[in-house]
């Protein structure tokens, strides 16, 4: 009686554990507005300090894993609190509770749009808009972190010019892996102390299983997809292979995305980009923008399976990588090889920015004009990115006057 006692008392604080973190990522799944940098500070403010789920020093190591690893950085650091929490099942109520709300939002929006014709609203020209002045700050922000000397602007304008002249999404992976040989070359004397140390309730037989899965996927996914010439294979391709490969948030999966589905006509350009704009518009990670491609392209299906896609990789590695991660951020070799590879997704996020953001949203001055608006809006006057995303639609709007 005593252990079914134990056990049942275990059973509920469990549950209340997973109900606690449901409300909490929920909460700040409607309210986490302004991108990853930003959902950090939420997650300090709500998890840390208010609810000391964490002390400080383990946050910090989590968020360096976080940043280490591919994929939607605040959707991880989310991920791996609720872990801590309440081992897997805290990490996936965690992050159900923060990504839903935007994903449904956006579905919402792909399936609504579909019955008009957006090609020349002017309303969708003003969130094309609306990205350039988004991803011009984002440029700005991560320059300023993450080439702080010659070495690393050399490397990011490497992965610019290449990535802009060859635009594949191979061309990318290349860029990226030998941007992290070049780095560990240059930065082999490059010091830094960090004895930090923090444990996670996750076996390393699991860890193996989930990283042996997302190389397995990674593999595997695009010769099923040649063999079977499934369309709901492919799709699942696409959007696997675009959350494995994006170092650097959000933003970045942008190019990757683009180049998977509007060169093979699964969508239009015009459609891509108003997408992009709305996202900005709602709360949660940007990677729920895959929601409303899925959805333009099948419905509300195709909005949650690319939701999974996406997410997938960023389950399998920080499950995979939590336990070895004391270990692995003490390993040389692996620091100096980010210090290139970070530089080299700013080189890449300037390509996107210029193709295809700034060559279909500026195509007279006065949308020039508008997006200084809209960036000056966003940098100097700090206004949160809804009004941005509104005043943009609205803008975009009146310039048909014009």
């Amino acid at each position: 009686m005593k252990k079914k006692g134990k056990s049942q008392k275990k059973g509920r604080a469990s549950f209340r554990s997973l109900l606690e973190i449901l409300l909490v990522s929920t909460r700040l799944g409607f309210t986490s507005f302004g991108g990853p940098i930003a959902h950090l500070g939420y997650f300090h403010e709500e998890y840390i300090r208010k609810r000391k789920w964490l002390d400080e020093k383990s946050y910090a190591d989590l968020v360096a894993l976080c940043q280490f690893l591919p994929g939607p950085a605040s959707s991880q650091v989310g991920i791996g609190i609720g872990i801590m929490r309440a081992g897997v099942l805290g990490g996936i109520v965690s992050f159900l509770g923060f990504t839903l709300p935007s994903v449904i939002a956006l579905i919402v929006f792909a399936l609504i749009l579909q019955g008009f014709d957006i090609g020349d609203a002017g309303w969708i020209h003003g969130l094309k808009v609306v990205a350039v002045a988004v991803v011009a700050h984002a440029i700005l922000g991560m320059s300023q972190k993450l080439l702080p000397d010659l070495k690393r602007k050399t490397i990011a304008l490497f992965a610019l010019v290449v990535t802009l002249l060859w635009q594949t999404a191979y061309t990318q992976l290349g860029v990226i892996l030998l941007s992290g040989f070049v780095g560990y070359l240059l930065y082999r004397q490059h010091t830094e102390n960090n004895d930090s140390r923090m444990d996670f309730p996750i076996s390393r037989r699991l860890a193996i299983f989930c990283l042996t899965l997302f190389f397995g996927l990674l593999i595997l996914l695009p010769i099923l997809r040649e063999a079977t010439s499934s369309h709901w294979i492919a799709m699942f391709d696409s959007f696997y292979r675009s959350g494995s490969l994006v170092f650097g948030g959000g933003h970045v999966v942008l190019p990757l995305l683009e180049r998977e589905f509007v060169p093979t006509g699964w969508l239009s350009e015009e459609a891509f980009l108003a997408g992009y704009g709305a996202a900005q518009a709602v709360p949660g990670p940007l990677f729920t923008f895959a929601a409303y491609l899925g959805a333009v392209m099948n419905g509300w299906t195709g909005g949650f399976i690319a939701t999974i896609a996406i997410f997938l990789p960023a389950f399998l590695l920080i499950l995979g990588t939590l336990p070895f991660w004391s270990t692995l951020r003490r390993n040389s070799k692996v620091k100096h090889g980010l210090m290139g590879v970070n530089a080299a997704v700013v080189g890449i996020l300037i390509s996107a920015f210029y193709q295809p953001i700034w060559t279909s949203s500026i195509l007279e001055p006065v949308d020039f004009a508008l997006a200084a608006v809209l960036f000056s809006m966003l940098v100097y006057w700090k206004l949160p990115p809804w009004i941005i995303v509104v005043t943009g639609a609205i803008g975009g709007y009146l310039l048909t006057f014009l």
